[in-house]
């Protein structure tokens, strides 16, 4: 389980360094835990090539080859059977239907009807994530197919990931279609007074400022400040503490590129272990924000490593179906996120040089300008959310 939340981690910043890159200055929203879901899925199918590619991009290559031989082949879809079986354990756990939080994970293939695919397969995606495979007339009814995909989505994330694909954006020649939405809604252990929020300045990356609804509290929360670089980190619980939201605030003249710059998996797991976040008294003010973020991830995918897939006469997902042919012809990732007083509704510094301030009787939390924020599953150690508020 730990090593599979590295790899989570490891992805989800792979993922935001590739997205940073390309919307400087942008807000940032997605959903890495939902992205491996759907990836997995395709995993499942994958083989040769096709296969190494997406288990190292995921970071689930080390962990294949830790394996013992006679756990390598318990599914004839895939050489990491228990990959998948570790990776169901855990999207078990944090997809509680009873829990006090509601998550929706939208994953779904979309397939020709000119093509069978195999029932073990089929079984397999089933059992092991939920999802089922569609098939589809692509060739005569894109248009259909199109609407077809969008309702199904807009049912399964509570209406909040509406048109998920456009007018025009499926096309008759798709033979494959990875369809990935989530939606998450949870209440804060301690939620803002409403009456508390009040309208104050909010500034921006560029110099300039905008106005924001600042919601307000204060309380015993973790809180980490760390020297070098300088960045508070607050730790915000939602209800039963079963997840929670991450806040990295870069201080005094740290500015947040800086952060980005030295995030990665060694320095997360740092900044945010429980022996640097330390329960203080706290005066929290943030913004109330709302995002909704759409992402074409092709080319996001292939210049992780995750080439093949996408290529008609070199993809291998005869684990899927047979003969050869088939490939990945598209994934949209859109995900919803609305922080407000009630909650949630959604989506190189080193050990040696990690110091932790003396906080004062009452430390404050000013999130004023541009932050890094992420929701994770506490127990597991999963991050569901990463995003970026550059401008609410």
């Amino acid at each position: 389980m730990d090593s599979l939340s590295t790899a989570n981690i490891e992805f989800c910043l792979d993922v935001f360094k590739e997205l940073n890159n390309d919307s400087m200055g942008e807000n940032i929203f997605f959903s890495p835990l939902s992205l491996i879901y759907a990836l997995s899925m395709i995993l499942l199918g994958a083989q040769g090539n096709s296969a190494e590619q997406i288990e190292k991009v995921l970071h689930l290559n080390r962990i294949v080859e830790s394996l013992n031989p006679e756990f390598k082949d318990t599914c004839k879809c895939s050489g990491a059977g228990r990959i998948h079986s570790e990776l169901e354990a855990i999207f078990s756990q944090i997809h509680q239907p009873d829990s006090n939080y509601t998550l929706s994970i939208a994953n779904r293939l979309f397939g020709t009807n000119v093509r069978t695919f195999h029932q073990i397969y089929l079984n397999s995606s089933e059992k092991l994530y939920g999802a089922q495979l569609q098939t589809v007339d692509f060739e005569h009814s894109p248009e259909e197919t199109r609407k077809t995909i969008n309702a199904w989505v807009e049912s399964k994330t509570n209406g909040k990931v509406v048109n998920l694909f456009e007018k025009g954006t499926i096309e008759s020649s798709s033979v494959l279609v990875l369809v990935n939405a989530i939606y998450f809604k949870g209440q804060w252990q301690n939620k803002f007074n409403e009456g508390e929020t009040t309208k104050t300045s909010f500034q921006l990356s560029e110099g300039e400022s905008v106005i924001v609804e600042m919601m307000y509290q204060s309380g015993v929360f973790r809180l980490a400040s760390i020297t070098q670089p300088q960045i508070q980190i607050l730790e915000l619980p939602y209800i039963n503490n079963q997840l929670s939201m991450l806040i990295l605030l870069p201080v005094g003249t740290t500015k947040l590129e800086q952060i980005e710059n030295q995030l990665n998996v060694k320095t997360f797991q740092e900044w945010t272990s429980s022996f640097i976040l330390v329960e203080r008294e706290v005066e929290v003010h943030i913004p109330r924000f709302k995002l909704e973020i759409k992402y074409d991830l092709n080319s996001l995918l292939k210049s992780l490593g995750i080439v093949d897939v996408f290529d008609q006469n070199k993809a291998d997902l005869s684990g899927m179906s047979s003969p050869r042919g088939l490939y990945l012809s598209k994934v949209v990732h859109k995900s919803y996120v609305d922080v407000n007083e009630e909650g949630t509704e959604a989506a190189a510094a080193t050990r040696d040089i990690i110091a932790v301030k003396r906080f004062p009787n009452r430390a404050k939390f000013i999130a004023n300008h541009p932050f890094l924020f992420f929701i994770r599953h506490i127990r597991t150690n999963n991050i569901l959310f990463c995003g970026k508020l550059a401008s609410p």
